[in-house]
């Protein structure tokens, strides 16, 4: 089997768009939904050995590119990392976008995505930028408090932005890459504790990614973030639907106004500027940044290579 990909990143955070080779059955082939539950029940192998050790690693996201069931979408995407699929991902949105350039499947205007969790408008900028409308983002619970055993009282708001986040608002290491290692352990904690005490998201959703805040150090920026994937390794980029989160949950504080820039900074200095819209009293988020395309390439998955579905 071979499998043609074209890799970028955003913000650092990789991105691998699957264009042609994963033989998905035509009753779904159009239908993401359907695909993201496809690859959730029958297709670990094919994932793992696209994203982990050796052609990958944990910080790499894959998007499965599709037709769109929908003739107003220019693309329909499945986003996955080596863990599982996942509802949305901004960064991997971004790196999609800046592939349909590089493939002149895009070239400007307006665009709709189909993902799993509904559609996402997509603008391109002219200085090479993109910007996402993400699906409808809102916060859940507010200042739930959780005790562990390292760090003692941590509080930190339940929000939906895509996929769903804890974003820590008290306690835990200073957010500098100087502190990934303490970062790492004490947001892994976070993660264990809510899953073992049944902290959900609505309707029991399992709350899979955590985000902790701090000081800026790029002039402008309002907030530096470390977010831990459900990989459990660290978004190199602001994360997308992190922002958008966080976006809600400063909305719901009374600490951000409708249109008003958030400039989100992440672990390795990277930016996103985020803001939001209200349409129907549903808060939108707008997310921009920017992703460059590093490479174009054919994976090969040889019958004799023991790690060819990867090292899980």
């Amino acid at each position: 089997m071979n499998i043609r990909v074209i890799d970028s990143h955003t913000g650092g955070e990789p991105t691998r768009v699957v264009l042609d080779g994963w033989i998905i059955p035509e009753a779904i082939s159009h239908d993401v939904v359907a695909i993201r539950n496809w690859i959730d029940e029958t297709q670990a192998n094919t994932r793992t050995g696209l994203l982990c050790e050796p052609r990958g690693s944990s910080a790499w996201v894959g998007a499965l590119l599709v037709p769109p069931k929908a003739h107003h979408a220019v693309a329909g995407v499945v986003f996955f990392n080596t863990h599982a699929t996942l509802g949305m991902c901004g960064h991997g949105t971004i790196g999609l976008v800046e592939t349909l350039k590089h493939l002149e499947m895009y070239e400007e205007g307006e665009a709709i995505i189909e993902t799993p969790v509904g559609e996402v408008s997509v603008l391109g900028h002219q200085d090479g930028s993109v910007e996402i409308k993400n699906v409808p983002s809102y916060r859940f619970q507010a200042d739930v408090e959780i005790i562990l055993p390292d760090y003692g009282k941590i509080i930190g708001d339940i929000a939906w932005g895509g996929n769903w986040f804890f974003l820590v608002k008290s306690g835990g290491p200073i957010v500098n890459l100087a502190n990934l290692k303490q970062l790492t352990a004490f947001t892994e904690q976070v993660k264990t504790f809510l899953k073992e005490n049944g902290i959900t998201g609505a309707e029991g959703a399992e709350i899979d990614h955590i985000e902790v805040f701090g000081a800026p150090q790029v002039q402008g920026a309002n907030s530096k973030n470390y977010v831990l994937c459900p990989s459990f390794d660290y978004d190199r980029s602001p994360c997308g639907t992190g922002t958008s989160a966080k976006l809600a949950c400063l909305y719901a504080d009374g600490k951000l106004a409708i249109g008003q820039k958030w400039i989100q900074e992440s672990i390795t200095g990277s930016t996103f500027t985020g803001w939001l819209e209200e349409i129907d009293g549903q808060l939108i988020p707008h997310i921009q940044g920017s992703a460059s395309i590093i490479a174009e390439s054919t994976l090969h998955f040889h019958e004799k290579d023991e790690f060819r579905w990867g090292i899980v």
